[in-house]
């Protein structure tokens, strides 16, 4: 069996076929929700979404009903093309993207200042008239340089925006990725690291987005960072470690203990499911995993 499309080769898809073109008018042409009721009712002390890039074998509207049915709140991951079957559902868009070039080329080096400045000056307005609230961006690829550099590349290269995206109301969101296994390289892939970028840029429109699978391989210590570092915490991904599938048995995370550390901190944002299923039923998988997350 072919092995499922990577988040890089996803995004490359999403960028490719993402446009600004008309979307207003889209969102305003949307047809109302359809009436759906959840199977069983969740407590949703804790808001939960899934990312599109996880379920690329069934349509956006497929994954939009099922998430519906389970109670989900959102969709991660998708750009403004999306956005108007999210709203015919009655879905968020909890982390919207587009704006990026990939993971690699990011705002630590000048050399893509331009080209981000550009998209995500034209993406931050989109995002704010949709009614939504967080725009994904990464640091990218170390290259060799120092923690001191690439913190004072990523002030220079995001300065610049954050008075547009006050304006609009949108926070935009660094990911912080595991340089172990996946993201070979990534500079942002610590928690501490993420943090001193913020504190340099002293806004409450620049935020993290803390993915649990790729933090719990590149440092762990999963429930302190959470509890120490969540005034920064913009949002949270899930995935099983190692691997990046189900949150069941077979993985070392305890799920229920990390979402009660979450919510202790009083985080009223959103936690994605972003694993790969393995099963045959991969909703099944998912709603499994969002009964797990509700504490």
């Amino acid at each position: 069996m072919p092995a499922l499309p990577t988040r890089r080769t996803m995004l490359k898809n999403v960028l490719a076929g993402t446009a600004a073109v008309g979307v207003a008018g889209a969102l305003k042409a949307t047809a109302a929700a359809p009436a759906m009721t959840p199977t069983s009712a969740l407590k949703n002390n804790i808001k939960q979404s899934v990312c599109r890039w996880c379920y690329q074998n069934l349509t956006l509207d497929q994954l939009c009903a099922a998430a519906k049915e389970m109670g989900l709140k959102g969709i991660d991951l998708v750009g403004p093309k999306e956005w108007p079957t999210l709203k015919k559902y009655g879905l968020d868009s909890p982390m919207c993207n587009g704006a990026e070039i990939n993971l690699t080329d990011g705002f630590n080096d000048p050399r893509f200042h331009a080209q981000l400045q550009k998209q995500y000056a034209e993406m931050i307005p989109l995002v704010g008239q949709a009614g939504y609230t967080n725009l994904i961006c990464f640091s990218g690829s170390r290259r060799g340089m120092s923690d001191e550099t690439g913190w004072a590349n990523c002030v220079q290269g995001l300065t610049p925006l954050l008075e547009l995206a006050a304006k609009h109301k949108v926070v935009l969101v660094m990911e912080l990725l595991n340089s172990k296994i996946d993201h070979k390289d990534y500079q942002c892939d610590r928690t501490s690291w993420g943090v001193a970028l913020a504190k340099k840029l002293g806004s409450e429109h620049f935020k993290l987005l803390f993915d649990i699978y790729h933090m719990q391989i590149d440092e762990g210590d999963i429930i302190r960072n959470i509890t120490d570092f969540h005034p920064y915490l913009a949002h949270y991904h899930t995935a099983g470690v190692p691997g990046r599938h189900e949150l069941d048995d077979q993985q070392e995370l305890n799920y229920p203990a990390i979402m009660r550390a979450i919510k202790a901190t009083g985080f009223t944002g959103y936690v994605a499911q972003e694993f790969v299923p393995r099963q045959a039923d991969k909703l099944a998988s998912l709603r499994q995993a969002v009964q797990l997350c509700d504490v």
